[in-house]
């Protein structure tokens, strides 16, 4: 029995041995799980690696953003350097010999500076200001002739309307009733062109529309003073008189220093059908031919209407009414018996107050 139990024990204890060590690992497993360095332990010893993971991306883009910065920052040196150096010498004449000028006697590099800040001031000035505050040459004197009053017109939107397609690109139509305007106006009127188109755009154009000469005078984007976002044309800039101006602008912005100096017609918008420029042609000609004196109180009754042009034309049938009644009037009591001064005092005055 002894002998029979020796063998099955040793086997037992070899089979305890043999799966004593994996009792032992399985043990140690499971307490490497559930234990205090279980899942929570290793969750705590990877949060610790994503933080830094975390924290080293943020460095890094801390870095890249500081190499920018110095970048940029370089760059910016470099190219004020640059317009220093550019804009801040001496200008030179045909033979390559400097221009003495008043910051010769600073140090080097204050000349540099100081001639770079006129240079753009002057460059800002330009934009901002007129080219000058005397933009017509005088009035003429006899002999010759000076039109008792100034037109100044826009062109685009008044004369011409820009229109675009793939096929022919950017082309200018011209208006109707321009050729008439300005054979009508001229011995009235002397007409200027004042645009806020560049001279570059606008000057041929205006070879196109004036064909014969009428206008006297050109004036371009540079003569306007700009204010607020807008090309405002100054009539105190115009050397004439400013109760002998007219606007004419679609655009009230472009003469808001002088508002009674100007007139807002509709834009032209292309219609073939149009005829604004007729009627302003009837308008200014009526404003000349009765000699006013000052076209300021008359541009003042339109200075609120919508369609100013439509008003005068309005105002315009209703004088020629009230004229038709009038001398319907007078032929009727031409056609009447003479009265005597008995029968008149006797209708002013009732036979009552006489007695």
């Amino acid at each position: 029995m002894a002998a029979a139990m020796g063998p099955a024990c040793g086997r037992s204890g070899r089979l305890l041995r043999f799966l004593g060590p994996r009792t032992a690992r399985g043990s140690r497993s499971l307490s490497s799980v559930t234990g205090p360095g279980g899942l929570a332990g290793a969750a705590l010893r990877e949060n610790p690696g994503d933080d830094s993971d975390e924290q080293q991306k943020k460095q890094n883009t801390a870095n890249t953003r500081k190499i920018i910065l110095r970048v940029s920052g370089l760059m910016g040196v470099l190219a004020g350097g640059a317009l220093v150096y550019v804009f801040g010498s001496n200008s030179v004449d045909e033979q390559g010999n400097k221009i003495p000028d008043e910051f010769d006697s600073d140090p080097p590099f204050v000349q540099q500076v100081r001639r770079t800040y006129k240079y753009f001031k002057d460059y800002r000035q330009m934009i901002i200001e007129p080219t000058s505050l005397k933009l017509l040459p005088d009035p003429l004197k006899e002999p010759y002739y000076q039109p008792p009053y100034t037109l100044v017109l826009e062109l685009t939107g008044i004369l011409l309307h820009p229109e675009w397609s793939l096929v022919t690109g950017w082309r200018f139509k011209k208006r109707a009733g321009i050729d008439n305007l300005f054979q009508q106006l001229a011995p009235l009127y002397e007409i200027v062109i004042f645009t806020s188109e560049t001279g570059l755009t606008a000057f041929p154009l205006i070879d196109s529309v004036d064909p014969h000469g009428f206008v006297s005078y050109r004036l371009f984007r540079d003569a306007t003073r700009y204010m607020e976002g807008h090309h405002v044309k100054d009539i105190s800039c115009l050397n004439r008189d400013p109760s002998r101006v007219v606007i004419v602008d679609c655009k009230r912005e472009t003469f808001k220093l002088q508002p009674y100096n100007g007139l807002a017609i509709k834009r032209w918008d292309g219609n073939s059908e149009d005829r604004a420029l007729y009627d302003l042609t009837a308008f200014l000609k009526t404003i000349a031919v009765s000699g006013v004196s000052d076209v300021r109180t008359v541009l003042e009754n339109y200075s609120l209407e919508e369609d100013p042009l439509e008003a005068f034309k309005r105002r315009q049938t209703q004088l020629e009414q009230e004229e038709q009644q009038r001398l319907s009037e007078l032929s009727q009591l031409s056609k009447r018996p003479t009265m005597s001064l008995g029968s008149i005092t006797s209708r002013l005055w009732p036979r009552s107050k006489q007695q």
